[in-house]
């Protein structure tokens, strides 16, 4: 047995380090927390300061006795997990639940699995660090007792199944805000003009620096322009210097993976912790943005070998967000010198931007020369500007360019044809567009996470989560929506004379966006109601500042989270008891048909609308599911008035009607007691018979070519189309086909030997559906017999294993 027991988080991790300390350490994973609040009741005893009630996962406790075996027989326990604060609270769940001692314990940390880095921190090891253990477990309980307390209040106050958390609704706030501010915007026009002028042989466009209202008063300056003569004013010149971005943090990092490589939040996280366990980059979850002098030393060399001795410039940067957590590095690759790695294609695309951003922060300004040119029209006060930019030396763009989240960005800016003060131009054409003001942007995933880091709301460690939660709860939902067409006017002054013409465009296209849902709204609406403290963005601040005054030690953790709790819970009572339900419902008009009140509102089970009120039983109000693409708070009298002639008879086939309506799982078609839903470009108010038919016969044809091959002596045993590909079906088990087999050259025995195969049946087994266990003292139930025989090894005798998981799957038929 090794004298020395390493333990990280996770298997990848191990094997990593494991490599670089050889023999006489033995390295083991964790798998990530091993302890967590009890799952049953609140699992903290407020009575006693706060005392958390931890209990050791189920799902870890192998992993734990096994840990616990190898830790008692070991002389020293390295605790080498992740150096922030949750791998401290790891470690300290570790020290605690494998009753270990400080005096065979030991804390090691790195920003890097490399050998020089994990040998420096044997030589280097602490105790645990009780702050930073103290400032996660106030997080994990903070957000326990704020779930714990306000989830019950949006069950009885709202609907059932819904959740809150202290970081999550705000930024579930950050997003309903926004849509808002879309949904009220106004959009204005005006007419932007732009001119082709001959410089020489060359065309140079310029731009007019004012914008007209109106399309008359385009027309009267284009009108002024017919005769006129156009002069250079004014031509200056000057050099200009654009300098490169920081190395990355957490955020930055996950922003430029969106807008470069269309990574989510959650992948580049994913894939940046890959890269780390395998010893390719530095931790990933850091606000720092310091290079190590190690690391500038490897870019000194890389970039005067690569570029030459011109394109190097030395920069420390520093550290711009407020409560920025631990001093680690920025992510950076551990060996700069490797430009290129081994790897799957995520990987190598989202290292190559990390060697990229951490090369050219340390390279040479980019020199351009900048040049303006005014040009004034005879007869007017506006000015033609003409603007062109010359890259000089390209230094750091050599390599690399910062992406921005700018939807209306325009590079105009190139080289300009030599011109001089009081030259005469001729203009080509001159064009008045008539150009609409946008509304502000709506998030995605990257401008979110900005928001986030601006706000001081989370950190590093939770952006990626909290993202993923609001969209699993489904308070919000990240789509592409299309746009609509426009038309927009355009007048053209060419050869003295003026045209109108109007022309089409598509606008509000959306890709990759984050839009709240109705329930997101109403949820939003009534905490920021009832709840204005824990939804203001300066408090969820706050919090995150005592959070670090307690990982420096600087305040109690008990003492603040009973500072937050007393009138949280105070305020929870009164709203639990005395606030109204809320359900977002707006009155739209009322029916002339039935002369009853038309609503909408959140139903339970999503956005609806209802006509009338009541519960008499000769008048109870009518119910219709809103459509997809309907919202709450835009919908309109006519568009909810439109559900109720759902379901409508469109037609017969085979004698028999086919029904369109809506349902809880969107529109559909229901024909001879059978369901077909509707595709998305199907508009269940308008489809036709001939579509329908169309839908049911593919969906009959889907159902035929589901089976690949049935046997009549057995139909439990079906070999069956999947999504993933053919698999094979015995009863309620199935089983995954060994590669290289065409299914429809298998008998029945073939099939039963696969199931009966051990090794398949462990790898394949996993969509088991589960059985309820019986009673010892009763007899197995048939199907559990026909399984363990099938399926386990123990079940199946050596002699004849084929011939006995033939013999149960029968037997399960018979019996059935």
């Amino acid at each position: 047995m090794s004298k020395n027991l390493v333990i990280v988080e996770s298997p990848a991790k191990a094997k990593t380090i494991e490599g670089f300390l050889g023999e006489g350490y033995t390295v083991k994973s964790s798998f990530g927390h091993v302890r967590d609040l009890a799952k049953k009741g609140l699992g903290v005893d407020l009575e006693n300061k706060f005392t958390p009630n931890y209990e050791i996962s189920p799902d870890k406790a192998k992993v734990v006795a096994e840990l616990k075996k190898l830790a008692k027989s070991a002389d020293m326990v390295w605790l080498a997990t992740d150096e922030d604060r949750e791998g401290e609270a790891i470690s300290w769940h570790l020290f605690e639940s494998l009753d270990l001692t400080e005096k065979k314990t030991k804390r090691i940390v790195f920003h890097e699995i490399t050998k020089p880095a994990i040998k420096k921190a044997i030589e280097n090891p602490r105790t645990i660090d009780k702050h930073l253990v103290d400032a996660q477990q106030a997080r994990r309980i903070l957000d326990r007792l704020v779930g714990f307390e306000l989830s019950p209040v949006l069950w009885k106050k709202v609907r059932p199944s819904l959740s809150a958390g202290r970081v999550q609704s705000v930024t579930v706030r950050l997003i309903v805000e926004r849509e808002r501010e879309i949904m009220n915007f106004k959009s204005t026009s005006s007419y932007k003009v732009t001119a082709n002028f001959m410089a020489g042989n060359a065309v140079v466009k310029a731009e007019l620096s004012t914008k007209f209202k109106t399309q008359e008063e385009a027309r009267e300056f284009l009108k002024k322009c017919e005769n006129a003569e156009f002069t250079i004013d004014s031509l200056e010149t000057k050099p200009t210097k654009k300098s490169p971005s920081a190395p990355f943090t957490t955020s930055t990092l996950q922003q430029e993976a969106s807008r470069k490589l269309g990574f989510s939040v959650a992948q580049t996280m994913v894939v940046a912790q890959r890269l780390y366990e395998s010893g390719k980059i530095t931790y990933m979850r850091t606000d720092s943005v310091n290079l190590s002098g190690t690391a500038i030393d490897q870019a000194k060399e890389t970039i005067t070998g690569n570029y030459g001795e011109k394109y190097l410039n030395i920069r420390q940067y520093k550290t711009k967000s407020k409560g920025a957590q631990e001093a680690h590095e920025a992510i950076r690759p551990t060996y700069i010198q490797n430009q290129n790695i081994e790897g799957d294609s995520a990987d190598k695309r989202l290292y190559d931007l990390i060697w990229k951003r951490t090369i050219s922060s340390q390279m040479s300004d980019a020199e351009l020369e900048k040049t303006t040119v005014v040009i004034t029209p005879s007869g007017t006060t506006e000015r033609f500007i003409i603007q062109g930019e010359v890259l000089k030396f390209d230094g750091f763009l050599k390599v690399y360019l910062e992406g921005t989240d700018d939807e209306d960005e325009e590079n105009q800016a190139g080289m300009l044809p030599p011109m001089k003060v009081g030259e005469k131009l001729k203009p080509n054409e001159i064009t008045a567009v008539e150009r609409f003001t946008h509304h502000p942007a709506r998030y995605t995933e990257a401008s979110l996470v900005k928001k986030l880091e601006e706000l001081g709301i989370g950190r590093p460690s939770t952006y990626a989560p909290t993202i993923s939660t609001v969209q699993k709860r489904e308070y919000v939902v990240k789509e592409d929506r299309e746009g609509i067409q426009r038309n927009f006017n355009v007048l053209t002054l060419k050869d003295k004379k003026i045209t109108d013409e109007v022309r089409t465009e598509g606008t509000g296209a959306e890709k990759s966006k984050l839009f709240p849902t109705d329930i997101g709204m109403v949820v939003n609406d009534f905490l920021l109601k009832e709840f204005p403290q824990i939804m203001d963005y300066n408090f969820t601040a706050k919090v995150e500042e005592e959070f670090d005054e307690i990982a420096e030690g600087k305040i109690n953790w008990t003492t603040m989270l009973s500072d937050f709790y007393k009138p949280f819970h105070k305020n929870v009572e009164n709203t639990s008891e005395n606030s109204e339900r809320a359900s977002g419902e707006r009155l739209l008009g009322v029916d002339p048909a039935t002369g009853k009140n038309l609503y909408v509102r959140i139903g339970r089970f999503g956005p609806m609308a209802q006509l009338g009120e009541g519960n008499d039983e000769n008048n109870k109000p009518k119910f219709a599911s809103l459509r997809k693409d309907q919202r709450l708070e835009t919908i309109t009298f006519e568009e909810a008035l439109d559900l109720y002639k759902l379901p409508r008879v469109v037609g017969e086939f085979e004698d028999k009607e086919m029904v369109v309506a809506i349902g809880r799982f969107g529109p559909y078609i229901r024909h001879n007691s059978i369901f077909v839903s509707l595709k998305k470009e199907d508009d269940p108010m308008t489809v036709s018979a001939d579509r329908c038919i169309e839908l049911i016969q593919a969906k009959r044809q889907a159902e035929i070519d589901k089976y690949i091959k049935t046997f009549p002596e057995n139909p439990e045993v079906q070999l069956l189309n999947g999504r993933w590909g053919p698999y094979l079906v015995i009863g309620q088990n199935n089983f995954k086909l060994p590669k290289g087999i065409d299914p429809k050259s298998l008998s029945l025995q073939d099939c039963l030997d696969i199931a009966a195969d051990p090794k398949n049946a462990s790898k394949g087994n996993r969509f088991k559906k589960k059985t309820v266990e019986k009673k010892p003292f009763k007899q197995a139930a048939p199907k559990k017999a026909a399984k363990k025989a099938a399926v386990k090894k123990t079940a199946v005798k050596k002699t004849a294993p084929k011939k006995a998981a033939k013999k149960a799957v029968k037997k399960t038929v018979t019996k059935k």
